[in-house]
Order: structure tokens, then sequence, then C-alpha cells
């Protein structure tokens, strides 16, 4: 059976790149694109697909971010990341991805990959989606972050905040800090809320790491944590440190 494939990539160029490696193999189906990773939760929704080529740097929601959406719902399909960065993969397999290609991809990689999504089909039942995955925990329980010319698993409870730059998160973990590449917003759905507050559009804070809040008299808060620093709260977000006092 022809395997019904979508693309979703944040570049145009990209997209009609792997349209052109797809049209070459004979076993799939292009049923849809998406541009970026809300359009690409609906799409997956509407048209449940088989396969899902997923990008990962993504603005708003990342590739990681939808694959962990899409498991949520209750849809499996297969997933193959498709990626300039090599930084993600323990992440992408532990979400059960089927394969993890680095761009620009070459024909014969992806005949592989197929192959692989063919090996995972024929293992299901017949009255399941393409792929059964592992249930994911609600929340992310770790980190795997790139670090010279490694990966090192930070636990999430080992997190003191999340600084935001450009398009990368930096966790400071004591005295080290980490540079994760990924969107704050996509970042923050994946903490658990009783355990992080988010209180500015660029900090995310560990709450048992805030020691107190305060004000300057001039209506702006800050907030003390435990290693010396301290963080202006966005008024946006200043909801968020009031509901954590109880006021």
């Amino acid at each position: 059976m022809s395997i019904r494939t979508m693309i979703v990539d944040d570049e145009p160029l990209a997209i009609e790149r792997l349209q052109m490696l797809c049209a070459r193999e004979p076993r799939l189906t292009l049923c849809g694109t998406a541009s970026d990773g809300e359009a690409a939760l609906r799409l997956i929704e509407a048209l449940k697909p088989d396969l899902v080529m997923l990008d990962i740097a993504m603005p708003l929601l990342d590739g990681i971010g939808v694959a962990r959406a899409v498991g949520r719902m209750g849809l499996r399909p297969a997933v193959i990341f498709v990626t300039a960065f090599e930084g993600f993969a323990v992440e992408a397999f532990d979400l059960a991805a089927v394969d993890y290609l680095l761009k620009p991809v070459a024909h014969d990689r992806l005949t592989r990959a197929i192959d692989r999504v063919e090996a995972a089909r024929s293992l299901a039942p017949t009255d399941a989606p393409a792929i059964a995955s592992a249930p994911q925990p609600e929340w992310a329980e770790e980190f795997w972050v790139p670090h010279r010319s490694e990966l090192i698993r930070i636990a999430t409870d080992q997190i003191d905040r999340i600084e935001a730059e450009r398009d990368y998160m930096r966790l400071h973990v004591g005295s080290h800090s980490y540079l994760l590449h990924q969107t704050i917003s996509s970042l923050e759905e994946r903490l658990d809320p009783q355990q992080f507050v988010r209180l500015h559009r660029s900090h995310i804070v560990r709450r048992d790491h805030i020691a107190r809040l305060r004000h300057d008299g001039s209506g702006v808060w800050f907030a003390a944590l435990a290693d010396g620093n301290e963080i202006r709260i966005g008024r946006t977000f200043l909801a968020n440190a009031r509901a954590m006092t109880g006021r």
C-alpha cells in the first residue's frame, strides 16, 4: 500500500526539494505540506497521514513540539525528522522517530528511511495507525544538549532558570549553562507548571529557585533568585508571579 506522506518545513525551498525526492519514490504519495508547527498539527489531524517528514527548527512550535503534540492527540503517524541540526537526534529517537535525516537528503538515504517505515508498518496491528509509539510523560523529565563534542543529559529538576538568546535557550544549571536550540514558547509547553514559572518573555524560572519578590515603588516587580541573580518580571507575566504567591 502507498504511504500517505506529509512534509513539514518552514523553508519553501526545503519543501520543494523533499517533494522532488518523494516523487522518485513510488512507495510514497504526497498528501499535504505545512510551513509551521501549528498548521502541521491541524493538517495531521485532518489528513491522518501515514508518514510525516518533519523539520525541527521552526518558529513558534518546533518539530519536537509537533511530534509530542501529535502523540498527545492519539495519532501515530510514522515520523522522520529532516533537519540541518545534529544535536536533536537523541531526543528525536526518544519520541520513537523512525529515522533522522540530515539536510541535504540524498535519495539513497531517503530510500533506507522508507524501508524502516515499511518495516514498522508491517509490525503494527492492522487496525492501528502507522506507528504505535510508547506513551510519553506529560512533562519533560530531561533534555539532551550538545556540549563540545558530546551530548549531555540534564534532568529537568536540575535546571535553575532558562534564558532566551535569539533562537536558543540557555539552560542554567548551577554554575554551568548550556544552549538548546528551541523556542521559549515550545519549551514552556514541555515544562511542568507546578515546577516552573515564566516571569518574562525571555525567562523561565524553577519555582523553588525564587527566594523573594520585590518592587521598586513604581510598579515594577523583580524576582530575587537563590543564586543571587535578579530578574525583572514582565507585565504580561505578573499574574504568574501573583498566582505563585496565592495573591
